[in-house]
């Protein structure tokens, strides 16, 4: 017997009750005609569904043949996903030629709502394509969908069963299989009031020898019962393990390892795997959905400091995926890293959490311009289609797009990069334009910079509200903050931007001032962040500090934070600091301290006075390598380096009348601003070459 084999006689062990539902199976099974050719069951997450279709599976092998199963979770909502996960079980032709198999065909398809998208192609296409005595049990959390009901073809064909908690009868055989005293089944089976996952808790809870019992008209049932299970963990690294298993979209053994800062996460992961509210999923492992958010919240009250300690672990250890993968993986490391925050206080994004992460943004095909102009026509007007028009053949790259799953367009995000657009492009674009005059006022870009813009975010189904689009927006941005190495400005254009101000304040996106602008009669506004200020890295750090501080007030990150100054304040700096050498205290309230100049000298440390100094005196030294820079030289060593006492002074001590020295010492200083400006936009230069 193998270890699968075991499982299985346990599940059958422990399996009670839906009599009714295995009894039409079973007849669908018996008959060589079925009297029905496709079982939807749905119900509410809890209810058991998939523990039944464990049981389908075992009558259709005790029948000979040998069911095909499909786990939603594990598909990308298209046809060929589907196609693919059936090819490797089934006889699948190309085209549209009967779906064959070595017997009778038998379907189970769990999580039938993840792929509901498809669930069109699936009634008319697919299924179509099977033989006339196969059977297919859909299982999902919702009834099905209008289409099955209007199509009179499937109406003698199709059987639907909404799956109910246990009877009082049914929840004592469960506490028998498992186990539990009968002295203490009457109490749980009043608590439990038949929902199988709530028995399941209380027989976990009970096992451990704790008490499993609470209020019997507490209306938070599972959240009592998840807090009493994880009382009755004495384990720290258990704790510990869950805490992370409720944070994380997916929990896999390496990460838990990174999050729990031990050599080996081998056994609290396999202890994971055998709570009752944890389930496999693709990639790791999951609690079950009510669960997750009662154990985030349980545990975030119970330990804060230590809640907040395992947030920054996990995504420390997710972030550094994103940091390194490349394409849908990194894309992937995103959506987990943005999932941490969506319980936390002040966090409210335009999140469909529903499908977060399932669906990802791609690059648009040539053949789906013509789509992508009607959904900016309908959402924002011909205008608004007459520019997107002309930013599709400036820079058709910049656009990606959400597909259904029959693969037609649901939603654009057009992301621009302004500093390689012609002047009379942005011109012609109000909110390209904004954007422009916003940065080259409040901080323009120096050599190499890049400017960029997301200008369209258009979901046809609700615009800019929750929704896939809106949920690839943040990741799609941010996998172009991580690959732009010299980004300075980063704009997001949202309509109605009255309604972002603080969900975008508290993201360190804010409004930017003087820059909303209409088009088509619809008002759009600009937020904006300066990435030379706040690197992308120190950014989501920041973000991250903010929302655990909940009061938002944290100072901002340790990390040296580079300050883009435009060349008339870079001049002004460079003159200041010249008077203030012989002034450290001075010299460390300098502006140029927290330059790409001086960040990048100083390494992994922060710059101080004493090396503002010495680039200073540096810059003024390197004068004497040209013989006709030596009269400006004198001026400076005169007045900085080696000062007199008035600028009279050092005039006579030059042995020049006033107005020459002045002169010269004008040319020296502007010489030195320069060859500052110089290395400060394009990096340290060899010595011979400045």
């Amino acid at each position: 017997m193998t270890l699968g084999d075991s499982l299985a006689a346990r599940r059958r062990d422990r399996f009670v009750g839906r009599v009714g539902e295995r009894e039409l199976f079973r007849a669908a099974l018996d008959g060589e005609e079925p009297p029905f050719a496709v079982l939807h069951l749905h119900g509410p997450g809890g209810i058991g569904k998939t523990t039944l279709l464990d049981a389908f599976a075992d009558l259709a092998a005790d029948a000979g043949t040998s069911p095909v199963r499909l786990d939603a979770r594990e598909l990308q909502p298209v046809p060929a996903a589907v196609l693919e996960a059936l090819s490797g079980q089934l006889d699948v032709p190309d085209g549209d030629g009967p779906i064959t198999g070595p017997g009778r065909v038998v379907l189970l398809v769990d999580s039938y709502e993840r792929v509901e998208a498809l669930d069109d192609w699936l009634r008319t296409a697919l299924l179509p394509r099977m033989p006339a005595d196969a059977v297919t049990v859909l299982v999902g959390r919702r009834p099905p969908t209008a289409g099955w009901r209007a199509d009179p073809a499937w109406s003698d064909l199709l059987r639907v069963v909404a799956l109910r908690n246990w009877s009082g009868e049914e929840s004592r055989r469960y506490l028998s299989a498992r186990g539990i005293d009968g002295t203490a089944h009457d109490r749980l089976v009043d608590v439990a009031h038949g929902h199988p996952l709530a028995l399941a808790l209380l027989a976990d809870v009970a096992a451990r020898g704790a008490e499993p019992v609470g209020d019997a008209l507490d209306p938070d049932l599972v959240a009592t019962l998840v807090r009493r299970m994880v009382d009755s963990v004495p384990d720290t690294r258990r704790r510990d393990a869950l805490a992370v298993c409720a944070l994380a979209r997916v929990t896999t053994e390496p990460l838990l390892r990174a999050a729990l800062g031990t050599g080996d996460a081998a056994e609290p992961f396999a202890w994971l795997r055998e709570v009752s509210v944890v389930e496999p999923a693709p990639g790791g492992l999951v609690p079950h959905d009510l669960a997750r958010e009662v154990l985030d919240v349980d545990l975030r009250w119970r330990d804060p400091e230590g809640y907040r300690r395992i947030f920054r672990a996990v995504r420390g250890q997710v972030h550094g995926r994103a940091r390194t993968e490349r394409g849908r993986a990194q894309q992937e490391a995103l959506f987990d890293e943005k999932f941490l925050f969506r319980n936390l206080p002040g966090i409210l994004s335009p999140v469909d959490w529903s499908s977060w992460g399932r669906h990802h943004p791609q690059p648009l095909r040539a053949d789906e311009h013509h789509a992508v102009l009607e959904l900016v026509r309908a959402a924002e007007g011909e205008e608004a289609a007459a520019i997107a028009r002309r930013w599709l053949a400036a820079q058709p790259e910049g656009f990606h797009v959400m597909r259904r799953g029959d693969g037609s367009v649901r939603g654009i995000l057009a992301l621009l990069d302004l500093t390689r657009a012609a002047p009379d492009e942005i011109e012609s674009d109000p909110g390209a334009a904004a954007a422009w005059r916003h940065c080259r006022a409040h901080g323009p870009p120096r050599a190499g910079e890049s400017v960029t813009q997301t200008r369209f975010v258009v979901d046809a189904e609700v615009h800019q509200g929750p929704s896939p689009t809106m949920n690839a927006a943040p990741v799609l941005t941010i996998q172009r903050h991580l690959a732009t190495p010299r980004l300075a400005w980063d704009y997001l254009t949202l309509a109605e931007p009255d309604r972002w101000d603080d969900y975008f304040a508290i993201a360190d996106l804010p409004r930017a001032a003087g820059a909303d602008f209409t088009v088509g009669g619809g008002r759009f506004g600009l937020f904006a962040h300066d990435f030379r200020r706040v690197p992308v890295d120190a950014w989501l750090e920041l973000v991250t500090e903010r929302a655990l501080a909940r009061d938002f007030t944290l100072p901002a990150p340790a990390e040296p934070l580079l300050l883009p100054l435009a060349e008339d304040e870079f001049a002004a700096a460079v003159r200041q600091g010249l008077r203030d050498l012989s002034r450290p205290d001075l010299l460390a309230r300098n502006p140029l301290l927290r330059t790409r100049l001086l960040v990048d000298r100083a390494g992994d440390g922060e710059p101080g006075p004493e090396q503002l100094a010495e680039v200073l005196r540096g810059a003024v030294g390197s004068l004497g390598r040209h013989p006709r820079d030596d009269k400006l030289l004198r001026a400076l060593d005169r007045t900085f380096l080696r000062p007199a006492s008035t600028q009279e002074r050092a005039a006579a001590v030059l042995g020049l009348p006033f107005g020459t020295y002045r002169r010269h010492l004008t040319s020296g200083v502007h010489r030195v601003v320069a060859d500052l400006w110089e290395r400060e936009l394009h990096g340290e230069a060899p010595a011979e070459h400045r």
